[in-house]
């Protein structure tokens, strides 16, 4: 008899032990697959975010990083669960097209975003009509990023529109912003392909040049998409996702503490315990 009670004492003893690695909400530890363009600010400040999000609540997160292409048809394919840095109804709006029956909306993160090209607010210069006749001063160069990229086909398409004889020199968000620095250190025109929200609108004073032929679009807003069928098998993860949203400010806050941080998990950790209680209102069911 004592044997049989030390044998059922051990199994309640295990079975206690397998159920402390669960997750706080009772489940068995779900994983989940973060799409990420490594590169993009607000991108990687969201993405984190979410991560020790989810992470805290009992999840396995993977970030897998890639080209925005890559991101849609790993979405698509499976391969990725959710990708939080969508921009609609314009920039990335072909791309959301190309997979519309294998994709889903999980909501809006961010308003009053916005892509075009930025000057430093130096450049004499206030409009994209105006490049043409400073075209020397610029060096007949507009400074882009990945050739992937929803503002790079803008970008190009913009060249067209307005008849201009620059050309676009595609290659990394990070060497666009090697290229900025550089030229305002120097006190040189330059014309890069930018986007708000962004932290190198708090590090220097820049301007977006006026786009009256709406090349670039209007108002944007950040998206977070899904593969599709993630809404009914996550429904714990699809909320925090839907109702994940930041205001300018807090947006700015956040991509200012990223950028000056160099561990983006600690970052984001502080970050969550300095606004713990909107987070729990992103959780609330």
């Amino acid at each position: 008899m004592k044997f049989k009670l030390l044998i059922i004492a051990a199994l309640t003893f295990f079975i206690s032990s397998c159920n402390s690695g669960t997750s706080k909400k009772g489940e068995e530890q779900k994983e989940i697959t973060l799409g990420l363009v490594d590169g993009w600010a607000e991108g990687v400040a969201m993405t984190n975010v979410a991560k020790e999000i989810l992470t805290q609540n009992g999840y396995e997160v993977t970030i897998k990083k890639a080209a925005v292409d890559m991101i849609f048809a790993s979405l698509a394919n499976n391969d990725v669960d959710v990708f939080m840095d969508a921009w609609l109804p314009q920039t990335h709006k072909e791309k959301v097209a190309k997979f519309a029956d294998k994709l889903e909306s999980l909501g809006t993160n961010f308003e009053e975003a916005k892509i075009g090209l930025v000057v430093p607010a130096y450049v004499t210069i206030n409009s994209i009509e105006e490049l043409n006749a400073n075209k020397d001063k610029f060096e007949g160069k507009l400074i882009g990023i990945e050739k992937g990229a929803g503002i790079t086909s803008k970008t190009d398409l913009a060249i067209k529109e307005y008849k201009l004889n620059f050309e676009q020199m595609n290659s990394s968000s990070i060497a666009m912003l090697s290229e900025l620095q550089k030229a305002i250190s120097e006190k040189r025109w330059i014309a890069v392909a930018g986007w708000a929200p962004h932290w190198k609108f708090g590090r220097w004073d820049l301007k977006f040049l006026d786009d009256p032929k709406k090349v670039y679009g209007e108002t944007e807003h950040i998206e977070v998409y899904a593969r599709k069928g993630f809404k009914t098998e996550d429904t714990y993860a699809a909320n925090l996702f839907s109702k994940f949203k930041l205001s300018s400010e807090q947006m700015s806050s956040l991509l200012a503490k990223m950028e000056d941080g160099k561990d983006k998990s600690t970052v984001a950790k502080t970050w969550i315990s300095e606004n713990q209680e909107m987070v729990n209102t992103w959780l609330a069911k």
